[in-house]
């Protein structure tokens, strides 16, 4: 055990020995420290075997992770031992007999031990001398592993070393510990976004997948961005967990739908199915009527000109019936066209207007109108399949998510995981919903987005009310909407020049 240095034993030697030790002590501080600021396996193991052989002045390390499942000790990571799978049953060997019993193990030569296993040895030509194995024990005192010490660099490990590997291995197993409760919440999380993800997709089908390349797309955009920030966002740079909180953001952007009624969720035409059922039927009655008048004239002709003139009088009428119901027909594959929904803006509706006087008969001879003035106003539409009421609907569904978001225990990394999914359909020119946000103020992660989504919703082959619109076609629309002040121009370039749709979803 180290004790203090009396005035009697103040030589050089003892001096420098308890120098050593200070500096040794002061290392073990540190490396505590840096062990508690990490939260990665794959970082930390390596970190906490690197420092333990450089507190100890060995060759090498090794660390062995207890798996209570079956058993043994699994080396995760050993200096020297590159993508070898090291697995020890307990009981077995130096290492599973520490484990198993939670004594040290102090060799000066392990070759003299006949529990060592030369096998490593002989198969990388290495000759094991000294050997220091001691138990990792959780808070709870639980041993969750090894740490072994290999070859003292001054032939041997004394007692001053059983203690610092021991503190090392205190601190390295609570640290482990950590790491996996991070890699736990972290695991959590990602099962609960991607349940989540397969809700919002039961809801409507035909946008399956849109979520997952909105995220690959806006992460893409966001390392380009970092890479070669643009002159408008000097020195932008985003964490691991930034990284991850805009992944997460993007994946979640569209979860409000699930509080928007499905019908309107999966409109695919401006009419719903019932609806222009009704037209039809309403057109298929005017034929009718048109038929029957064509007869009732017939036979009127007939009464005032005679029999004799009746092949005349029907081939007459047969004319006038076959224009009028193809003036029907037309009128249909009219209103059959103005159905479909549009991608743009446009006119070529106005033709609706002389349709308002197209009538029919019922059955007890009055005069109906083919198209109601509410069916009119819905095939108007200029852009979409959507009223305006049901257009506020759909647009509610951002409310819903920031609802939905705000109700989950984020952990401090993913606090702004609602905000940046909040603001996805804000424009910079404070025309956006739902909470017309200035320019200024939409956090930059919410603007990329917003340049992921509409590229994605444009290009989409899978979605049955619209035809997908090809890559150069939406770079123009996005370059339009840049240019009109809605989406944001520099962060638009680097999604452009850096083809970011070619990487993002060819991976």
């Amino acid at each position: 055990m180290m004790g203090p240095v009396s005035a009697n034993d103040a030589t050089p030697g003892a001096l420098d020995a308890a120098l050593r030790r200070a500096d040794k002590l002061g290392a073990i501080l540190e490396v505590a420290q840096a062990m508690a600021a990490r939260r990665s396996l794959d970082d930390l193991l390596p970190f906490i075997l690197r420092e333990t052989a450089r507190v100890l002045d060995c060759e090498r390390c090794s660390l062995l992770v207890l798996d209570r499942d079956t058993g043994e000790l699994r080396s995760r990571v050993a200096q020297g031992v590159d993508g070898v799978d090291i697995r020890v049953p307990l009981g077995q060997g130096l290492a599973g007999t520490v484990a198993q019993t939670g004594e040290v193990i102090n060799l000066r030569d392990a070759y003299d031990d006949p529990r060592f296993d030369r096998t490593w040895d002989v198969l990388n030509r290495y000759r094991t001398t000294s050997v220091l194995c001691v138990p990792m024990r959780d808070t709870r005192g639980e041993i969750t592993g090894v740490i072994q010490a290999l070859n003292a660099n001054d032939g041997s490990f004394d007692g001053e070393d059983e203690v610092l590997i021991a503190a090392l291995a205190g601190q390295a197993a609570q640290a482990i510990e950590n790491a996996r409760l991070h890699q736990e919440i972290e695991q959590l999380f990602e099962g609960f976004v991607q349940a989540s993800v397969m809700a919002i997709e039961s809801r409507d089908p035909t946008t399956a997948g849109h979520s997952g390349r909105v995220a690959s797309l806006t992460v893409s955009l966001a390392e380009h961005v970092e890479r070669a920030p643009p002159i408008t966002y000097p020195g932008l740079r985003f964490s691991r967990e930034q990284m991850q909180e805009i992944r997460y953001a993007s994946l979640l952007h569209d979860f409000g739908k699930i509080g928007v009624r499905e019908p309107v969720l999966v409109k695919a035409d401006k009419l719903y199915p019932h609806e222009f059922d009704r037209v039809r039927q309403r057109f298929e009655l005017a034929r009718r009527d048109r038929q029957l008048a064509s007869a009732r004239r017939c036979l009127e002709a007939v009464r005032q000109r005679g029999l004799e003139r009746l092949e005349e009088i029907q081939s007459d009428e047969q004319r006038r019936v076959d224009d009028e119901l193809a003036a029907l027909d037309d009128a249909f594959a009219f209103v059959v066209e103005c159905n479909k929904p549009t991608v743009l803006a446009q006119g070529g509706f106005e033709r609706l207007d002389d349709l308002r006087a197209l009538c029919f008969h019922d059955s007890h001879g009055r005069e109906q109108p083919l198209l109601l003035p509410d069916e009119l106003s819905v095939l108007a539409i200029p852009r979409g399949s959507l009223s305006a009421t049901e257009r506020k609907e759909i647009e509610s569904h951002v409310s819903h998510t920031w609802r939905f978001l705000s109700q989950i225990p984020w952990t401090r990394a993913l606090r702004d995981v609602p905000r940046i999914a909040y603001a996805h359909h804000e424009k910079l020119d404070g025309r956006g919903y739902p909470q017309s946000l200035a320019a200024r103020v939409i956090p930059v992660q919410s603007k990329m987005m917003a340049i992921a989504d509409i590229y994605d919703a444009l290009t989409a082959s899978d979605r049955p009310y619209k035809r997908a619109v090809p890559h150069e076609a939406a770079l123009r629309i996005l370059r339009s909407e840049a240019g009109s002040g809605q989406l944001d121009a520099a962060l638009l370039d680097v999604f452009i020049e850096a083809e970011i749709p070619r990487r993002a979803l060819d991976r």
